[in-house]
């Protein structure tokens, strides 16, 4: 599909894409080791062979960079900026935060580029729902399935479906594709007019609609301790939030990748059937099943419309996420069990505990297992959904804290606070110098 030569001199690679030269550093270190088997250049390899249907998904965005310098296994951290040293054919935008920062921002337009992201560790790729001519208008409303812990993936897919639904009531027309972990992405392009701020609201009268549809299943609320069932994202509209795009591939052991689907393609999918292994044949041999996105953006005003019919029968805006600024409308930025209980209206405290605290996802997983043998007896009363596992994002990494919520487990039988085990929070030091400068 590209042409493509590759020179190599020593340990060193580089691959000629196009007529591009792109080197391809420490091409033998291995990025996957655990259960598929992957080095750097067979990581290139693979978004090469797929190229064409990457490229619809990020093509003309700025694009945040998730860097697994360390491969799958290692930590990961987010570069916003630009790398001072990149090739002068790569074009770069300049996007404001809602902190009032900015940054310049790479955007990648063809295989070599892709290619160069690629080798910067980039395992998954992250675009902005922007176009770089026009850069306060996304044209892409995205709508992210995440199941909450211990759901069967079975409802992932009803949900999906519900949102099909709902989307052609609302005369538009939905992409699926897995997330390449647990959940499922419904991108819909939409005619690029409208504000960030519009955007989040058409979500969440979205996730409402369909929460109202499906309340088996189904969850529109923000507060973990609250959901249940499928969280239907909203926030992932929001002006800096950035989903994995089409194509990518996820930091787990088998390689997943987040594949585009045909809808009827839905009913029947399991995410790990697609992996780096399989989905060059399947894109081979059927294509991209997203390439015809761009020719069907659709319009916003009915879902608006459904976000003033929710707003005139007294639901107000939903919490942003913590980085933001307090919004008009916004309900109190407080998790329910932490807020202040009101004479006239009493509210319940959930009954929360922090167990685990790590970079390592794996390392927290394994502290919750150790928090279940310590105490069996209130282990076995709780749900699925009373278990939180929340992806933390620092300054520039993630970490992963666990709570569990104990409503379920009787009074006396609720263990303790304790101290998390693991207990590695990589903000905290940041978090103190903080609060020693305002103090000080």
């Amino acid at each position: 599909m590209y042409n493509q030569d590759v020179v190599k001199s020593g340990a060193a690679h580089k691959l000629l894409i196009d007529g591009r030269e792109v080197p391809i550093t420490h091409p033998d270190k291995p990025y996957f080791s655990r259960q598929t088997k992957l080095t750097k250049l067979e990581l290139v390899g693979y978004y090469l062979s797929v190229a064409k249907g990457a490229l619809n998904g990020i093509s003309d965005r700025p694009l945040v960079l998730k860097r697994f310098v360390h491969g799958a296994e290692g930590e990961a951290f987010y570069q916003k900026r630009a790398p001072a040293k990149r090739p002068q054919w790569l074009r770069t935008v300049t996007l404001s935060f809602p902190s009032g920062r900015t940054a310049e921002e790479i955007v990648v337009d063809d295989a070599a580029g892709l290619a160069w992201v690629v080798n910067l560790g980039c395992i998954e790729l992250h675009p902005h729902p922007v176009r770089s001519a026009d850069l306060e208008h996304p044209d892409e409303l995205r709508i992210d399935l995440d199941p909450c812990p211990g759901v069967a993936w079975a409802d992932v897919r009803a949900v999906a479906l519900e949102v099909k639904s709902l989307l052609e009531e609302m005369g538009l027309r939905g992409w699926p594709k897995t997330s390449g972990s647990r959940g499922m992405h419904i991108n819909v392009r939409i005619e690029p007019r409208w504000s960030f701020e519009q955007v989040r609201r058409a979500a969440l009268a979205l996730s409402r609609e369909v929460e109202r549809r499906a309340p088996a299943i189904a969850s529109s609320k923000w507060w973990k301790e609250e959901r249940h069932g499928v969280f239907l994202d909203y926030n992932q509209n929001a002006r800096d939030r950035t989903t994995c795009s089409a194509y990518s591939v996820r930091p787990l052991p088998d390689a997943r990748v987040s594949t585009p689907l045909y809808w009827h393609e839905v009913p029947d999918c399991e995410p790990g059937d697609f992996t780096v292994l399989t989905v060059p044949e399947r894109f081979a041999r059927i294509g991209d099943p997203h390439a015809a996105m761009d020719g069907a953006a659709g319009s916003l005003d009915p879902l608006l419309e459904l976000a003033a019919r929710d707003e005139a029968a007294g639901l107000g805006d939903a919490p942003w996420p913590p980085h933001f600024r307090k919004m008009e409308g916004e309900a109190p930025r407080v998790a329910p069990s932490r807020a202040r209980s009101s004479p006239k209206q009493p509210r319940t405290r959930m009954p929360l505990v922090v167990v685990a605290n790590s970079p390592h996802r794996a390392a927290a997983l394994e502290g919750l297992e150790r928090w279940k043998r310590r105490h069996p007896e209130a282990a076995r009363y709780l749900a699925a959904d009373d278990v939180l596992v929340d992806s933390m994002r620092g300054r520039s990494s993630t970490w992963t804290r666990i709570r569990l919520n104990l409503r379920h487990v009787p009074e006396p039988l609720r263990p303790a606070h304790e101290t998390p085990d693991p207990d590695d929070d990589p903000t905290r030091q940041w978090r103190m110098r903080h609060i020693a400068r305002r103090d000080g």
